[in-house]
């Protein structure tokens, strides 16, 4: 069986949120309930951050901390100087966002699981849209994929365009996808989409996984049906203590 690890890149300084890793949830930092939540399905995760703050605040709760560079352009380059600097021998390398406390043990074991199909180089998640208003936003990322689930494009436009249907008919005759952004990599596609420049459609789209896939490189995408509340502002804290309550009223 493949070894899996969760590397969850966690950086200090946010323009919206500064220090957000370290904003108490339930009586938690952020990325303590993050690293939990991993914890209950791999064997083995490292916060890899630049910021001697979250580093402490890591070792604090016993949690795996690596000290990266504060100069990475992207999350999976952080991922990969801090999956160099173990020395991993893993497989599979799951990038969980530090800001997201509330990913599904679900959701980790499906984005596992694609790793079964040995086509498989990088694997991600989609979700149903609810509605196509919620398609029109351009800060929900769809995603296209081809007949056996491996996409064939990423974009901030509602794709694709129904054609000969009025807009509010399009939901019910398409499956939009929307792109949640938890992502996993074998070990070597991770060293090789480090080295790769930045490419046009990835530049046009602000997406950094059009990089990947204008390359050649196969992304699988699994479907969840869970919403991720991801945490990019104080007043996503807010909503993230709400959360949190409902949760444990129904436990």
């Amino acid at each position: 069986m493949a070894k899996t690890i969760a590397i969850i890149p966690a950086r200090y300084a946010s323009t919206r949120f500064p220090g957000k890793p370290l904003a108490i949830l339930g009586e938690k930092p952020v990325i303590q309930r993050v690293y939990e939540q991993v914890m209950d399905v791999l064997d083995e995760a490292y916060v890899a951050t630049d910021d001697e703050r979250i580093l402490q605040a890591v070792k604090a709760f016993g949690g795996n901390a690596v000290m990266t560079s504060p100069h990475h352009k992207s999350g999976t380059d952080r991922i990969q100087e801090a999956a160099t600097l173990i020395g991993t021998n893993a497989d599979i390398i799951i990038n969980v966002q530090g800001d997201e406390p509330f990913i599904q043990k679900s959701q980790l074991l499906t984005v596992k699981a694609l790793f079964e199909d040995a086509q498989t180089q990088i694997a991600t998640l989609g979700k149903p849209f609810e509605s196509i208003e919620a398609a029109e936003n351009p800060n929900s990322p769809k995603i296209v994929t081809d007949v056996n689930g491996y996409a064939l494009y990423f974009s901030r436009s509602v794709i694709p365009f129904i054609r000969g249907k009025e807009k509010s008919e399009w939901l019910s005759s398409f499956p939009f996808l929307k792109h949640i952004g938890l992502y996993a990599y074998r070990r070597e596609v991770l060293e090789e989409i480090t080295k790769l420049p930045q490419s046009p459609l990835e530049i046009a789209e602000s997406l950094e996984q059009l990089r990947w896939l204008q390359n050649g490189y196969r992304i699988k995408v699994g479907i969840t049906d869970i919403e991720t509340v991801g945490i990019d502002t104080p007043e996503d804290l807010v909503r993230a203590e709400h959360q949190l309550r409902l949760i444990s009223s129904n436990n």
